[in-house]
């Protein structure tokens, strides 16, 4: 799930990307449908509905049943921030995460060759 919150600029951006999708070939399509998504975290999925083409009517439509809010672009900016911070903090506990596991596989397998030592000295 993406945004839902965006600046005045950034659905005026939205909105020539969504015209410019509506004029475009398949291929064009898809990589418009990326950048919204990568770029302002706007998936036509969250607004639209299934199977429906949407366009900038839809965004108009959307914004108007307050589906899609508008705020002012400082807002927005520590929204962003924000998420980033969040999404560095997701990744630093993926790391820790897997430091963890390799620690463990390291031990576990040490354990293993002492417990084969031990039992060559009771042999």
């Amino acid at each position: 799930m993406g945004r839902n919150k965006y600046s005045q600029s950034e659905i005026e951006q939205i909105g020539k990307l969504l015209r410019l999708k509506c004029k475009s070939n398949r291929l064009k399509q898809k990589q418009i449908r990326h950048e919204l998504r990568t770029e302002y975290e706007f998936n036509i999925s969250d607004f639209g509905e299934q199977g429906k083409a949407f366009g900038y009517d839809e965004l108009q439509e959307a914004l108007r049943r307050g589906a899609i809010q508008i705020l002012d672009d400082a807002t927005i900016a520590d929204m962003k921030a924000k998420r980033e911070r969040d999404r560095q903090k997701d990744a630093g506990e993926a790391e820790w995460q897997k430091a963890m596991k390799e620690w463990n596989e390291y031990y576990n397998d040490n354990d293993n060759v002492n417990s084969n030592d031990n039992s060559n000295v009771n042999s």
